[in-house]
């Protein structure tokens, strides 16, 4: 973490817990506070199931905060509009999973959310830093985590768990402040947003079954039509996974999958035949996996997408070359490369070259790359 100027003022915690136990009256609550940026976070269980089980939703305007059981919070039509509402801003820390369980649990896609992890990040304080790391650097205080793991779906919760709950949102507002006040400085306001908008449609488009075998890097030296075969075979999955409602590794891991779209079986043996494939998947699942198998091998592989592979050697040197030079302008910008040149996009740039290098003069990238935008795209001319 860089040196980044404490804040001297800490946010009382409130002297007594609120909880909001009617839709109507959060509705209430929610439009007292209109105009103020709203200050998120939920805890939820996901051991055993592939959808998230959400257990709470905790929520701060100003210095009002109040604590919510996810049937209150489902039923309220204000905390829907809110969320799908892009000109109410939304603060999260590091918020993937909280978007995902409002995907899911709620069926809606909010807008106008802003990530402080990034924030955090843009303002100097590290990349991916912590929210109780940044608290204690920022305010001196040290949370109390030891309900981090603890049942977020049973009833009641635990004084430390209702005050472990509100420390995950107290901070949220100035945190907000002290990142928008650093980043105005540096012209670098829009970033904030900017980014915060993009990783959230990113995280959504992620979510499209049609797409997540490209997740299984695995697969990529698989000739094309055997990544058919594993494209339709993590789609099936994804299918399974959803309606049973079981972790992906509960009904077949991705290593298996890989193993299938490369043996191609064609009978029941040789299915069985694979090393670790489990006998319960066999018996279940068999047929299934079989009729997928010849489907894929027959079926035309004109619009798949292949997996990336690794970088060659040859790429990995022009990829250092690169980064070398992005690395020197996040250095004078104090922003980390990890955040401007993420390897996903780096990657791409090396593959493409010429065609990629929209990936950086568009947005808050353009401005911090400007400086050393004629040698990179000298570079990428070579």
């Amino acid at each position: 973490m860089n040196s980044i100027n404490p804040i001297g003022t800490v946010p009382p915690a409130p002297a007594s817990i609120h909880w909001i136990t009617e839709p109507d009256a959060l509705d209430q609550w929610l439009l007292e506070g209109q105009g103020e940026p709203l200050a998120l976070d939920t805890e939820f269980e996901r051991v055993s199931t592939f959808f998230p089980i959400p257990g709470l939703v905790q929520l701060g305007m100003g210095s009002r905060y109040c604590l919510v059981d996810p049937e209150v919070a489902e039923q309220s039509q204000e905390f829907r509009r809110v969320l799908t509402d892009a000109d109410t801003v939304k603060l999260l820390y590091a918020m993937s999973e909280d978007l995902e369980l409002f995907r899911q649990w709620l069926d809606l896609e909010p807008l106008g959310v802003v990530d402080l992890q990034i924030g955090a990040a843009l303002a100097g304080a590290g990349f991916s830093v912590g929210y109780a790391r940044l608290v204690e650097t920022l305010f001196g205080e040290t949370l109390d985590k030891s309900a981090t793991r603890s049942d977020w779906v049973s009833r009641p919760l635990s004084e430390a768990q209702q005050r472990y709950a509100l420390d995950d949102i107290r901070f949220l507002v100035p945190i907000y402040h002290w990142v928008l006040d650093n980043l105005s400085a540096r012209d670098l306001e829009e970033a904030l947003f900017e980014e915060s908008a993009r990783f959230a449609a990113e995280l959504s488009s992620q979510d499209d079954p049609d797409q997540h075998y490209l997740k299984l890097r695995g697969g990529w030296a698989l000739a094309p039509q055997k990544q058919l075969v594993l494209q339709m075979l993590v789609m099936w999955r994804e299918e399974e996974c959803r309606r049973r409602d079981r972790p992906r590794s509960r009904v077949v891991a991705d290593p298996l999958l890989i193993a299938i779209a490369d043996r191609m079986p064609g009978d029941r043996r040789a299915l069985a035949n694979i090393q670790g494939l489990p006998q319960p998947v066999t018996r279940r699942y068999g047929e299934t996996l079989l009729d997928l198998v010849r489907e894929g091998g027959a079926a035309s592989t004109a619009g798949l997408t292949p997996i990336p592979a690794p970088l060659t050697r040859d790429e990995q040197g022009f990829y250092k070359q690169v980064k070398r030079v992005i690395a020197s302008a996040a250095e004078a910008a104090d922003v980390p490369i990890e955040l401007l040149a993420p390897r996903k996009r780096l990657e791409v740039v090396v593959r493409q070259r010429k065609t990629a290098a929209g990936l950086f003069n568009t947005g808050w990238r353009s401005q911090v790359i400007a400086p050393v935008g004629e040698q990179l795209e000298e570079l990428l001319r070579s």
